[in-house]
């Protein structure tokens, strides 16, 4: 198994040492032709804006999106956004992927400041563990997951007030947060087990 994680802007250093801790090998992917033999990809978080355009000028949007309508993806926070079919407080013209059936609003919590931790319930991960602990998730100028626009998208986790914040659809992933923050690796473990499929 090869897992690519899209390296043109953000934090995908971080993901790729938990792949790496896996057990899996791994791709930074910056051009089309990196795409070829993956098995599955994570876009990881960012600056969406930045990705966007980065990836349109790499001719990367309809590789990616092809992609995603074969194989696994996973998109953590600005990657979530990029993943999605449509967005909100996005800027005009900022390419989305338009894979997943969600509508993401950008920045719904606030500026860096505003960062927060908390503990989710995530019932899809005692699938890849005997024990179950609320997962520790870091929201950094996160986005959150407007609304569920297809009967097969699946809501993995919602905050206390009900913002949902975790979707899976098919192949497809969607996190708010970012869990390669910290040393749990269920949610990387949950991927691999989409890719497997």
């Amino acid at each position: 198994m090869i897992v690519g994680v899209l390296a043109i802007q953000g934090d995908f250093g971080e993901h790729i040492k938990m792949l790496q801790g896996l057990g899996v090998e791994t791709r930074e992917v910056r051009l089309p032709e990196e795409l070829e033999n993956l098995d599955g990809l994570i876009i990881p978080g960012g600056e969406s804006t930045t990705i966007g355009k980065l990836a349109k000028e790499y001719k990367m949007i309809e590789p990616l999106r092809k992609f995603g309508e074969e194989k696994a993806v996973w998109g953590t926070c600005a990657g979530a956004i990029f993943l999605s079919k449509d967005a909100t407080r996005v800027k005009t013209g900022q390419p989305l992927l338009k894979l997943m059936d969600i509508t993401i609003q950008r920045n719904a919590f606030g500026r860096q400041v505003n960062s927060f931790e908390v503990g989710l319930d995530v019932p899809a991960l005692s699938a890849v563990s005997e024990e179950n602990p609320p997962f520790d998730s870091v929201f950094i100028r996160a986005p959150l997951i407007e609304s569920v626009d297809a009967e097969d998208v699946e809501i993995l986790s919602s905050l206390e007030d009900g913002t949902i914040v975790a979707a899976k659809q098919g192949n497809l992933l969607a996190t708010s947060f970012h869990p390669e923050l910290n040393d749990d690796d269920r949610f990387h473990r949950l991927f691999l087990t989409m890719i497997k499929k």
